[in-house]
């Protein structure tokens, strides 16, 4: 969700719409405050409750003299849509109409992905959806006709501004050529062709490596490699996890650190998003301030646990479990909240990812700790019960012959 909105009162309003609104109205929501976006004339100030009689349908019992200028409302209207869309996890597939990714409108318009980034700040109308259980950004077809219906200049620019004419490309290959015999790396050539050329990096690296992949014997980079697969990426992120070096990396894979890096970060992410963070969603959760509460210490149970027998015909390694008390009440209490409350933040967090600028490592790390903190509360609680696993068995044992079997079912 986002936090950065402009006026408090849309703010507020996006709160009540997600907590309390059906999916199916969370849809019809966002759609109903596209229109809204669309209509909107600059240099205006529009009264709140309009807005939220257009969106909602619902006129507040007592008017509201509040107004938001249209340049604040643009801004948190298409934040409201993003929210609306994300938190009615709406797969992609349920829509009705073609949905478009960055890469895909990066693709079709021919512009850089950071061209989308800004024509998403520029008007263009974004969704969180769901692609193959993954959330991500993503472009209803009707969104984007409406986006270029009113901007066929910006659009025209950013397409002519993208392709390189013949002649630009052979001085960009000559270019590069020379740098690479005065010592240069492919890094480097990036770097000071993007600032003699007046071109963005993407477009350089793109062009050079095209170049080379359609001309062999006349490479630029000749041991560069082609594109790497999905499986040498999981190799070189394997062999980063069990010690290989950044450095090692790129002399075995034939890539540049920063290539590396970035593979690194993506397969990272994308075991961040394979994390299982289903969890059971308290509205208390929200209120931060109680964050310690949630995530103190398992209180002392109010009296203490009698000594309990353990059976005599139980083998050695399940007599054991009877070291271990049971819980309490108000224990199991504590720690199903606190289980639940570590997955919600890591799932908020990770649900900030798609759109993080700076470090997601950060995040990653932190998400990471979150999961193994609800994974040992999750282990404690079981840990607890298991041997309720042994009695329940016991009960049964005269149907079959299999004890062990029973016990590590009741274990699963």
């Amino acid at each position: 969700m986002h936090d950065d909105y402009r006026d408090e009162k849309v703010k507020e309003l996006r709160d009540q719409l997600t907590r309390f609104a059906p999916k199916t109205k969370k849809v019809e929501q966002a759609a109903l405050a596209e229109k809204v976006y669309a209509e909107l004339e600059p240099d205006r100030s529009y009264a709140f409750d309009y807005i939220c009689f257009r969106i909602t349908n619902y006129r507040p019992e007592v008017a509201s003299r509040h107004t938001v200028a249209s340049a604040d409302l643009k801004h948190d209207l298409r934040l409201l849509i993003e929210d609306l869309s994300d938190s009615a996890d709406v797969a992609v597939g349920d829509l009705g109409e073609p949905v478009h990714t960055v890469d895909e409108l990066s693709k079709l318009f021919s512009v850089s992905t950071k061209t989308i980034s800004r024509w998403r700040d520029a008007g263009l109308v974004s969704r969180r959806l769901l692609f193959g259980g993954r959330k991500r950004v993503g472009f209803l077809h009707s969104s984007v006709e409406r986006f270029v219906a009113s901007n066929r200049d910006k659009i025209r620019r950013g397409e002519r501004f993208s392709q390189l004419s013949d002649d630009e490309k052979s001085e960009m290959i000559e270019r590069a050529r020379q740098l690479v015999e005065g010592g240069a790396s492919l890094s480097e050539v990036t770097r000071q062709l993007a600032e003699q050329m007046n071109r963005s990096p993407e477009t350089i690296r793109y062009t050079l490596k095209n170049f080379d992949a359609e001309n062999e014997s006349l490479a630029i980079f000749p041991n560069h490699r082609g594109a790497l697969t999905e499986d040498d990426k999981r190799a070189i992120f394997k062999l980063h996890t069990h010690g290989a070096s950044v450095a090692q990396l790129c002399k075995r894979f034939k890539r540049t650190r920063t290539s590396i890096q970035r593979i690194l970060l993506d397969m990272r992410l994308e075991q961040v998003f394979e994390l299982p963070l289903d969890y059971i969603y308290n509205e208390d959760f929200e209120d931060v301030r109680r964050e310690a509460e949630y995530l103190g210490p398992t209180p002392e149970p109010a009296t203490a646990p009698r000594k309990v027998r353990v059976p005599a015909d139980l083998p050695s390694y399940l007599a054991a479990l009877y070291d271990v008390p049971l819980l309490s009440r108000e224990q199991e209490y504590h720690l199903f909240r606190k289980m639940n409350y570590l997955k919600h933040k890591a799932s908020r967090l990770r649900e900030s990812l798609e759109d993080a600028k700076g470090n997601k490592t950060a995040i990653m790390n932190e998400i990471d700790d979150l999961y193994e903190g609800a994974v040992r509360v999750k282990n404690k609680i079981v840990q607890s019960n298991l041997r309720l696993v042994v009695s329940i068995a016991k009960r049964h044992v005269a149907s079959t012959d299999d004890f062990f079997s029973l016990v590590s079912d009741g274990n699963m």
